[in-house]
């Protein structure tokens, strides 16, 4: 039993991406979905989950390996961007990102090497931030009725999902919390780059 444990945990959560409610434009949603169907399929894996914001003061955060780049060679410019990592017990994190090139999953490690990358010829007032949340907090608390996506006309950037906004008893709207880089707002743990190698256990 111990042996089939361990070989469950080593397992993607998700190798095919057609498996992932998926909506353009909408990485938040998409990341919270992700989230709502581990907790049915693997529930037992929620705990060792977490979605992680990436931002910054200026909400001008560079990444690459994105589908949207223009080519290979250069980032996307992203006001947010959100991704899900998996820590298991037993193996290396990996990160679930619905807008890379990169395989689903991809390592913790060649994630943060090919689409993150260092810092050093980034100018500082745009070096990448993140917000680290636990999937389960994420779950209970995040809460988006869409309105940023909005024009001043009331039309939409970019088309919606077709499922109902996400809401809690609480709130209809509280992302920008998340997008926040401030660690007096919000849930979970703000860190910088280091910080986030640091904690999911990359040098």
């Amino acid at each position: 039993m111990a042996a089939t444990h361990q070989n469950r945990e080593s397992l993607p959560l998700i190798s095919d991406a057609n498996q992932c409610v998926y909506t353009s434009c909408y990485c938040e949603e998409n990341i919270w979905k992700l989230c709502e169907h581990i907790s049915t399929t693997r529930p037992e894996e929620l705990c060792h989950c977490y979605a992680a914001f990436i931002s910054n003061d200026q909400r001008m955060v560079p990444l690459w390996m994105q589908k949207a780049r223009r080519a290979p060679d250069q980032p996307v410019i992203w006001d947010y961007h959100v991704l899900f990592i998996h820590k298991p017990t037993e193996g290396s994190p990996q990160v679930y990102d619905l807008d890379t090139v990169l395989p689903l999953p991809t390592s913790f490690s060649t994630y943060m090497s090919e689409a993150i990358q260092e810092e050093y010829s980034i100018r500082p007032e745009f070096h990448r931030k993140f917000r680290v949340i636990p999937a389960e907090v994420f779950l209970a608390h995040f809460a988006s009725d869409r309105s940023h996506m909005r024009n001043e006309d009331g039309t939409w950037m970019q088309p919606p999902p077709l499922y109902q906004c996400i809401a809690t008893q609480d709130s209809t709207m509280n992302l920008d919390d998340y997008i926040s880089m401030d660690p007096a707002i919000g849930v979970g743990q703000v860190m910088d780059l280091q910080g986030i190698l640091k904690h999911f256990g990359t040098s």
